[in-house]
């Protein structure tokens, strides 16, 4: 977010504050071309007619025509032009103005100039002793490229802060900001966004209910459903600071990410956002929520993080027109989907080729099937798994009662999906296998089997048939020679109760 409209608000400032109060007596006369006295309009009343020129202290006043009152009040009529020195000139069509209590009231056709910044407006009051400026009935003020309007506008000079009221919207090449109330505190440099706030840009939009940003170090908070929307994600939380040098940002409290081309919302306590290296993290109950039609996948970790890169083209330059996002997920993983459930240490995602690479201690549910190895790969398209690697020590184990397990043990192994369920898998070096044989519902007995490499087909997540490629060595034993522990593989392992069962889950250490 750029934000250029501040050193404006603060030259405006000067536009306010430096119209100095002199007290005095009597208004002079310095010119007319007619003087007359209107008994009709009471006593001692004097009409001033043509080219009329007063003055109160150090502040001229030329008109039309003019009633001076004896009260010394005057009332001026017809191009009205006040002059504060040098630097300030107001003009209007008619003025009210008491010199006695310095107020003063002018009307139509407004205009306040004062170093390149004019107000304009329909209805102004000026508190010449407190240096109170008022427009009640909507103004517009240009400075440079800035154009600010709002229904109501004043300056109180005891807190020193600007007030613009009311359907506030400032409009600048670089974005335009819609508030209800916009304050400026001229004693620490600093903008208050009251109300409802949007600022709006080519590249994102700000929404805030509340917030500030200072001029002087331009760093800005936004809080009160705060977010930060551009064309494919959204950033929301209870409050949310951004530095615009260094172009960080930081969320707290019920943070979300929201990446609507991924179908992805991330959600935490706290989030960093740091725009120079396009990367966000998120931390502190960190879910990630990724939508598959009627389906979700749900990933909690430590800590998530998300990094956009980009190709290099010929030139050896990034190609800011293609990104691959990219995202790290950092201890006690675990993740919950109706049809597949995973744990691990450390998880990541590339976009770049679609898949998921699972690391330390990996382990996947899918259906009744249990799959481990020291770190496994899930190919992904269109948002359903097609391929899974299972490399180094690969191990598949089905439950067939509670002391029965189907096995197959492999160095790699290849599983191919269909409808997000494994219908074959592929089992490359050092393959053995343990599963019962059936003859429809029937257990026939234990098939033991020894073969470098073999595959596997499985139809509704169970076993239909092996076919083995290398000179197996297979034992089909009978059901009455069944004893459970000489049927279990050596890396036989059984980590059921670490399966995530519910969204609830994940969360569980």
């Amino acid at each position: 977010m750029k934000i250029y409209f501040f050193p404006f608000i603060y030259c405006l400032l000067f536009t306010f504050s430096s119209i100095a109060q002199t007290q005095t007596k009597q208004v002079e006369i310095l010119h007319a071309n007619t003087l007359e006295h209107d008994e009709g309009l009471g006593k001692d009343v004097q009409r001033l007619i043509g080219d009329v020129r007063l003055k109160d202290g150090n502040t001229l006043l030329y008109c039309d025509s003019a009633y001076k009152y004896p009260d010394n009040n005057i009332d001026a009529f017809g191009n009205v032009r006040i002059q504060q020195g040098d630097s300030l000139t107001i003009y209007g069509q008619f003025l009210k103005y008491n010199s006695n209590t310095s107020m003063a009231e002018i009307h139509k056709n407004i205009r306040l100039i004062q170093k390149g910044t004019t107000l304009q407006t329909e209805l102004l009051y000026y508190d010449m002793s407190s240096r109170m400026v008022n427009y009640p009935n909507g103004g517009t003020i240009t400075s440079k490229q800035n154009v600010l309007t709002s229904d109501h506008g004043y300056y109180n000079p005891k807190t020193k802060i600007f007030s613009f009221k009311k359907n506030v919207v400032l409009t600048n090449p670089q974005y335009v900001i819609y508030c209800d109330t916009l304050n400026y505190s001229s004693e620490n440099n600093t903008a208050y966004f009251l109300g409802p706030t949007r600022i709006k840009n080519k590249d994102n939009l700000i929404y805030c209910e509340s917030g500030w940003y200072n001029t002087d170090n331009d760093n800005a908070q936004f809080s009160k459903n705060a977010s930060i929307i551009t064309p494919e994600r959204k950033m929301a939380g209870d409050s949310i600071h951004y530095d615009r040098i260094n172009k960080i940002g930081t969320a707290f409290g019920n943070v979300s990410i929201t990446d609507s081309a991924q179908s992805i919302i991330v959600t935490g306590d706290r989030a960093l956002l740091l725009e120079k290296k396009e990367t966000s993290i998120i931390s502190g109950h960190a879910l990630l929520k990724q939508f598959y039609g009627s389906d979700t996948l749900f990933l909690h970790a430590d800590t998530l993080r998300t990094v956009d890169e980009h190709p290099f083209n010929k030139k050896n330059e990034a190609d800011t027109s293609v990104t691959w996002r990219i995202l790290y997920a950092y201890h006690k993983v675990k993740f919950y989907r109706t049809d597949i459930q995973g744990s691990c240490d450390s998880l990541v995602y590339s976009g770049k080729d679609s898949i998921m690479r699972l690391y330390k201690q990996p382990i996947i549910w899918s259906e009744k099937n249990q799959l481990i190895a020291r770190k496994i790969e899930l190919k992904t398209s269109g948002g359903e798994i097609t391929t899974m690697f299972l490399k180094e020590a690969a191990l598949i184990v089905s439950k067939e009662d509670s002391v029965k397990y189907n096995q197959i043990k492999g160095k790699e192994m290849t599983g191919y999906f269909k409808n997000n369920k494994l219908s074959r898998i592929y089992v490359e070096g050092n393959g053995q296998t343990i599963y019962f044989a059936k003859d429809k519902e029937k257990k026939i007995g234990i098939n033991k089997a020894d073969c470098s490499n073999l595959i596997i087909y499985l139809k509704e997540n169970a076993i239909e048939k092996i076919t083995f490629l290398k000179k197996p060595d297979a034992t089909l034993f009978p059901m009455k020679d069944f004893v459970p522990k000489e049927f279990l593989l050596k890396e036989f392992v059984w980590r059921e109760n670490e399966r995530p069962l519910s969204v609830a889950d994940i969360f569980s250490k």
